[in-house]
This record gives structure tokens, sequence and C-alpha cells, in this order.
């Protein structure tokens, strides 16, 4: 070959901080541009392993430990699982005290990630010509930053609501078959609402520049240009700053992804209630659906399956529905076809993210399905639907405090069954959570838990499909290998959250490390 015609190639490693927990991504670059990738989740979880024989409502201790930023939220799947497999139907003020913290959670977690973990890149050398950059370091330096040390206030305020409705938080374990074990007292519901209230005030202030009814009038991408354009109080707030900011470093020009949406929905609304979902529907506020391109179907979890062709695992034909599926760790140390920790889900045989944007197509919201249109799942609409995702939550809360009746029934005892099997599924802070459970005489036989950042950071499958941040990593310029921020705004961008473990290294021979 010409030399004119050698394409200069190169293989660097990545280990990533600010992903609630380290993980580990190598790209291979070509021409400044990665060519392919690989994401491995360096820590064995076996969490499954460890319910297995033990009592049938153990997972509700032990499953909420799985993670200290959306523990609420495996609470919640733990216990509409055993729902399923009891026939307990919960009262409306048990519906609703489980439906309140899994939304305070949401919240929180939100407005941290974006604060806290997303916008410190702006921060980084590589923006220093940046005309946005001196602005970006006094907002969101870390630990120093004006909106970074707002935001640790605030977000800790709001957290209360769960530690008042469920004992503590993290890890509250107050969700049971039939309803929730504690009930609040009125006065402890009027201090919820007035936490609520303040954390709204301050996110409408500082985030939105505008009131969530303001906001929630976009519905296109000419409406959300005239938005910017609108007010100087709009232009100034955070959202407003990271819109300029994400345009200015061509943000909706990287992350694009495989185009796969899918939701397991969320909240069911109870008999009675004024709330309403998308499209004024009262079933649940957000369904559950599978979405590519512009067609959306339902969500069926009999469609889930996991793949371990590429993970550390005993090896088993094709994906297993959770069901079925065995967790048994096996990592030879040499095996360069295997390269995570993670296992592959996959949604009728296709790999799909999974989080608020997820959400907002599934739920059919005019303005991210405009975006989506013209530029694709990108790191910007992907940021920019979770940092929003609050508009939508905060009215069915404030409806649901004045609806919940601290006098009332808030757990109905379910019959005992030592046999069965049920599936609890909802959305956690970032997307799809599913727990799978069978019990046998009265103990745990089968435990399967799927992850959203299991979807989303799944590695490749039997048929050799990359997963979804995998895919949106190809095709993203890197300007400066030993300082690749572009791949921390991709992986970042879909809220990754794995736990810290160690980093590995190939046989002897470390490849060309970076940090970010």
């Amino acid at each position: 070959m010409p030399a004119a015609e050698v394409k200069a190639s190169r293989r660097i490693e990545v280990p990533l901080n600010r992903v609630e927990g380290d993980l580990e991504i190598r790209v291979e670059l070509q021409d400044g541009c990665v060519a392919d990738a690989w994401s491995s989740g360096t820590l064995y979880r076996g969490i499954e392993n460890m319910l297995v024989g033990r009592g049938s409502y153990d997972g509700l201790v032990i499953t909420p430990r799985v993670c200290g930023i959306c523990g609420t939220a495996h609470l919640t799947a733990a216990a509409m699982a055993l729902d399923q497999i009891t026939g307990a139907s919960p009262p409306a003020n048990g519906i609703l005290a489980r439906h309140l913290a899994l939304l305070t959670e949401h919240l929180q977690s939100d407005v941290r990630h974006a604060e806290l973990m997303f916008f410190a890149d702006f921060v980084n050398p590589a923006y220093a010509n940046c005309a946005l950059h001196s602005e970006a370091v006094r907002r969101f330096a870390p630990f120093q930053g004006r909106a970074v040390v707002e935001a640790i206030k605030e977000t800790r305020k709001v957290i209360e609501i769960i530690a008042i409705l469920g004992g503590q938080w993290p890890h509250s374990s107050y969700m049971v078959p039939g309803g929730v074990s504690t009930v609040p007292k009125k006065n402890e519901i009027l201090r919820c609402r007035h936490l609520l209230g303040q954390f709204r005030a301050w996110y409408e202030h500082r985030i939105l520049g505008c009131s969530c009814a303001r906001w929630a009038a976009i519905q296109s991408c000419a409406d959300l240009d005239a938005w910017l354009d609108e007010s100087l109080a709009h232009r100034a707030g955070d959202l407003g700053f990271f819109m300029r900011f994400a345009r200015e470093a061509s943000l909706d020009r990287i992350g694009r992804g495989h185009g796969n949406f899918l939701c397991f929905g969320q909240c069911a609304i109870p008999a009675g209630s004024a709330v309403r979902g998308p499209g004024g529907k009262s079933d649940c506020l957000v369904p559950g659906g599978f979405a590519r391109g512009e067609t959306v179907l339902p969500f069926d979890q009999e469609k889930v399956a996991e793949h371990v062709a590429h993970s550390w695992y005993e090896d088993y034909a094709g994906g297993r529905h959770p069901f079925d599926g065995v967790t048994r760790p096996f990592a030879s140390g040499a095996e360069g076809r295997k390269y995570s920790w993670a296992k592959a889900p996959r949604y009728d045989g296709q790999p799909a993210e999974t989080g608020p944007l997820a959400e907002m197509i599934v739920s059919g919201h005019p303005l991210f399905r405009d975006l989506v249109a013209r530029g694709g799942p990108n790191v910007f609409v992907r940021e920019l639907a979770r940092l929003v995702r609050p508009v939508a939550l905060f009215p069915a809360m404030e409806q649901w405090f004045a609806e919940i009746g601290p006098d009332e029934k808030f757990y109905t005892a379910p019959p005992r069954v030592e046999d069965g099997r049920g599936f609890g599924g909802t959305e956690a802070s970032r997307g799809a959570l599913g727990h799978w459970v069978k019990i046998a005489g009265g103990r745990i036989e089968r435990y399967q838990i799927i992850t959203p950042t299991a979807w989303n950071g799944s590695p490749r499958d039997s048929e050799g499909v990359r997963g979804p941040w995998e895919e949106a990593l190809v095709g993203t310029p890197v300007k400066d290998p030993e300082n690749p921020v572009e791949l921390g705004h991709v992986i970042r961008s879909f809220d990754a959250c794995l736990v810290c473990t160690v980093h590995t290294l190939e046989g002897r021979r470390a490849l060309a490390r970076t940090r970010i």
C-alpha cells in the first residue's frame, strides 16, 4: 500500500471517573476518530447469587444495597416482583408512598449528575480557548463552583422526603408486598410538600431560568431556539448555559448510537387520582415501550434476554430470559474474546439504550422526537432530557402529596405464597430496571437483576453486536488522545453507574492509558 494510503491507527485505554464508580473504555482510533470501542465493567457484582437460598422477602433488604444512588428504585422493583408473586394489591396510599420516594430519587440524581458529573468536563483544559470556559470554571469547578455547591446543598434537602416516607436514605426497606411498612403523619406529609416546593423554586430559578409551565410549552426545535433567545434569565440559567456551551462544543454531533430506545414504564396511577400520563392517559405516569424510529411497541418483559458471549461468565448459547438466567462467573485471565463483568441484555434480539431520553421518546414528547429526528440521539439531547425530566415530575408529585391520606390505609396483608415467580420493572434514575424472582418452598430459588447501565454499557452480544454506548463512541473525533474529553462526554451522557474497582492490564503490557 502506498504511504499516502496508510491510515494512522492507535488503541488507547481510558479509565473513567465521575461515573458512580470506575469504568474502563478501550477505543481504536483511526485518523483521529473512534473506529471501534469496547466497554469493560471491571467488577463482579454477585448479589443474585448471594440471594439464592435466602428467605423470600430478603431481596427487600439486600437489593437496595446494589447501589447507593438508586436504592429506592431497586426496592421498588423488588417489592413489585413480590406483589406479583403473592397477588398483593397495595392500597392507593401505599402506591403513592412508593411513587413519591422513587420520583424524589430521580430529582436528586438528575440534578447531581448534570451539575457534578457531566458539566465538570466543561472545565477541562481542552476548552481553555472556548469563550464560555471562564464562566464554566466559576460555575462547575469540582467542589468549588457556584452551581456545584448549590446543587449539593439543595439535593441534600430534597432527599429528606425519602427519609421521612421510608425511615432512611439510602438503602431504605420500607416497601413490602401489599404496600409500605411506615405510615407518615399529617405533619410529615406537610414537611414533604414544603421540601418539594423549595426544591422546585430553586430548580426553576437556577436551572431553568423560567417556570416549569414555560418550559413545558416548548414543543419543537424552533421553540427551543426561541426560548433560548427570549430572555437573559433563560440564557443565564444552568440549562441555558449548557445549551450554549454544548453547541459551541458540537455535542449535538457525537454519541449517536443504535437509535433503539427501551422504557419499562413507571408509577401506575391509582384509581381516583387526578394525575394523568402522556396523552391524558390514566394508566401510568411514564409508559413502557420499545421504540425504533417512529415506531413504538408495547413493552413485553418476555422479550428480554441476557447474552454472555463476551462477558466473564460460563458460556451458554445465545441469550437467556432472566427467569432462566444463570450467573456463574468465569474469567481465565487470558481470554481476549471476553472483556466485561457486565452481561449483554437485549430486547427482542436488539441492543437498546435506556434512560430519560428513552422515556421521552417512548412517551411521544414532541420536542425530543423533533430533536432526535433532526440530529439522531446524541450527547446534547441525551443530557438535555435528563436535565429537564423534573419538569414533568413536579406536577405529579405535588398532586400525589395532596391526594395521600395520612389517616388512611397504607398496607394490605398479602396471602402467604411458598412458590411462584414474579417480575418487577420500573424506571430507575438511569433507565429501565428489572428484577426477576423465583420462589420455591418459601425461599429464593433464582434472582436476576438487569440494571440500566447493564443495558447501556453492555459488551457485545452473541452476534457480535456492540452495546449502546460502545456504538455511540464509534465515529467520535478525538482531538487529543492524551486528553480524550470527547469520550467522557459520550459515556457520561448515559449517566453511567458502576461501583469502584481496580483497573486491569492486557497480559503484562498496559495499553496507552489516559485518565479523564
